[in-house]
């Protein structure tokens, strides 16, 4: 091999490293705070942008050493699985790969002193021309190598249609806890040879991808029509309405916190103590569905003149004592459900109580909290209980890659919520 090819060669290898390296929904300065992507003045809903639209979503970010940074956004097409393709921006980006963000603020009236970022994308500068699974990245000084965070978003093409319906499963282990989506896919002028290994299917739950279902195969094809009704695919385990937790004022302490502390540079709250809810009735009331909102009562804009404050979190095991080989965590999308050491809680022998701190900006905040054993293993909804008739929200996501296609296209994106009578009692 020549010197030239090696060069080539090793520049491939560094290529390949960093489109691998980059990871969705994930942070990589320590700096950044509250980042968020979101459908256009909904905080809750995921960004899905229409092609040859007027849609519009927007990106939010927090900066606590609270200077001014010189940050570049691009996008990243990636496949199915949220892999990177090998294909030029230009392939998929009309106008600039990279552009630069320049809305910004101080923040004002807050104790912590950080500079707000937003965007409202997508630029006409910058448009997505395929649809698929696309990689948001923020970076500083116009270098990708200065990744600061990454962020999902979808780009939909519609050629198909979704109808869903969300039932009781019909297992008897299940019956009581679980959610079955049953669903069908109408393609629309696709030459689908091969449906059951041209078009995949995603379903989540709330819009987590934690624990999303994929690789889902159609039970019948019948012409361009695919049902999925097996009772084996696309059912979660019910869970129970969110935990929730309002910090939109840090003056007027809500019921959920114990206590705070207040200095002239800080905040501290304090969240009463969680207990194990499995065995509680099912009853319902509105939530966030493990989503949060920023706003505040107390400002004009809470994007950056709300402030950030302390928040412990405590859960009260049975009998003061800690779980023997499994390991809790707070969880909820301001966590992105990551179960890592930042959101693990330790027992403290002296309370009797799991503990873990986590830096938050004022809003409204769903939770809950995850049980893991010592292999990693999930302990799904273990201290929340499972309820079929929980009120959950569900995404079917449709893509199709045809045998000459070097990307999987995002074909339809359907959603369905399981309950539509909000009766607020046990039924």
């Amino acid at each position: 091999m020549n010197c030239k090819a090696f060069l080539l060669f090793g520049l491939y290898l560094l290529i390949n490293m960093q489109l691998q390296a980059q990871e969705p929904d994930k942070i990589y300065k320590p700096f950044i705070a509250t980042a968020q992507l979101f459908q256009y003045a909904n905080q809750q809903q995921l960004p899905v942008y229409t092609l040859n639209s007027g849609d519009k979503f927007e990106l939010e970010f927090d900066d606590l050493e609270g200077n001014y940074k010189s940050y570049y956004y691009a996008y990243q097409l990636c496949d199915y699985n949220w892999r990177p393709v090998n294909l030029s921006p230009f392939d998929y980006i009309k106008g600039f790969t990279q552009n630069r963000i320049t809305t910004y603020r101080y923040s004002s009236i807050a104790l912590t002193k950080y500079t707000h970022y937003q965007a409202i994308l997508p630029e006409q500068n910058s448009l997505p021309i395929r649809s698929g699974n696309y990689l948001l990245k923020v970076f500083l000084d116009g270098d990708t190598a200065k990744l600061a965070f990454t962020k999902r978003l979808l780009v939909v093409e519609n050629k198909a249609s979704v109808a869903a319906s969300v039932v009781q499963s019909l297992g008897t282990q299940n019956f009581t806890t679980n959610q079955k989506v049953r669903f069908t896919v109408t393609t629309l002028d696709l030459n689908a040879f091969s449906a059951a290994q041209q078009i995949k299917v995603v379903v989540l739950q709330n819009n987590r991808w934690d624990n999303a279902q994929k690789d889902i195969v159609p039970t019948f094809v019948r012409g361009n029509v695919l049902d999925y009704s097996n009772e084996s695919i696309a059912q979660f385990p019910g869970g129970k309405e969110w935990r929730w937790l309002d910090l939109r004022s840090f003056r007027l302490q809500s019921d959920r916190i114990d206590h705070a502390d207040y200095g002239k540079t800080y905040t501290n709250m304090y969240v009463i103590p969680d207990v194990d809810r499995s065995a509680q009735r099912y009853i319902y009331y509105p939530d966030y569905n493990g989503t949060f909102n920023i706003n505040t009562y107390e400002s004009i804009n809470p994007f950056w003149q709300g402030d950030y404050a302390t928040v412990k979190f405590s859960f009260a095991p049975l009998g003061g004592k800690p779980f023997a080989g499994k390991h809790i965590y707070v969880a909820g999308q301001f966590t992105g459900f990551e179960t890592t050491d930042q959101y693990q809680m330790r027992f403290n022998e002296a309370t009797g109580l799991y503990e873990v701190s986590t830096f938050m900006k004022q809003g409204y905040y769903s939770y809950t909290y995850l049980l893991e054993d010592d292999k990693g293993i999930d302990l799904t909804n273990v201290l929340e209980g499972n309820y079929w008739e929980t009120e959950n929200n569900y995404i079917v996501l449709v893509y199709y890659k045809s045998f000459t296609d070097r990307t999987d296209q995002l074909i339809s994106v359907g959603e369905i919520n399981s309950r539509r009578d909000r009766p607020g009692l046990r039924f």
